[in-house]
């Protein structure tokens, strides 16, 4: 049984912006799984359920994410945590795998930590980073680029292959079959 989380933040305001590709990939999983939708307003999120795995969206914003992944995980006595996040650290379009480590300055990751523990598996999806480190704050929360939004349809979906492999496959396997480093490779930016 697995947990399967995208951070982001819930409201329209957020809906397209780069902090929200976990809930992007989260709803393109819940499509292709034709997950059902669970209702408990004690998780502080959107769960769903196939076979035997669970897809989660907090909605407790990013900074409290923490909170509905325990709350799901403790009710549920889930061992597998795999969350999907954002991450500056990486060019837009990369795809890396990770279990365990530090937070980076990720505030979604931050809450993850205290409330589960460090040992779960992150699926990290580059955004790249602002000019200038003062617009952090206003980078993750603004939309994709025009030139960005064109490969945004493949990327997610190359999150959600690696993920479905996930669920019947070693963590090493997927890590290295889906891995893309080079985003030049799979998303050509000009």
């Amino acid at each position: 049984m697995m947990l399967i989380v995208g951070l982001g933040n819930p409201g329209p305001n957020y809906e397209h912006t780069r902090h929200n590709i976990g809930f992007m990939v989260i709803d393109e999983l819940v499509k292709r799984q034709n997950a059902q939708k669970l209702s408990s307003s004690s998780f502080q999120g959107e769960l769903f359920k196939f076979s035997n795995h669970f897809l989660l969206k907090p909605l407790t914003f990013m900074n409290l994410s923490g909170v509905s992944i325990a709350a799901v995980k403790k009710f549920y006595k889930i061992d597998e945590v795999v969350v999907i996040h954002d991450d500056l650290d990486l060019p837009f379009g990369a795809l890396r795998f990770k279990k365990g480590g530090g937070h980076g300055g990720h505030n979604g990751l931050k809450s993850a930590d205290e409330h589960i523990s460090k040992e779960y598996i992150r699926v990290r999806m580059g955004i790249g980073k602002p000019e200038h480190k003062g617009e952090v704050a206003s980078y993750v929360l603004s939309d994709f680029s025009k030139e960005e939004q064109k490969h945004l349809g493949r990327w997610i979906e190359s999150a959600v292959n690696a993920l479905e492999a996930l669920l019947m496959d070693s963590f090493e396997d997927v890590s290295s079959k889906y891995t893309i480093k080079d985003t030049s490779k799979n998303i050509k930016l000009q």
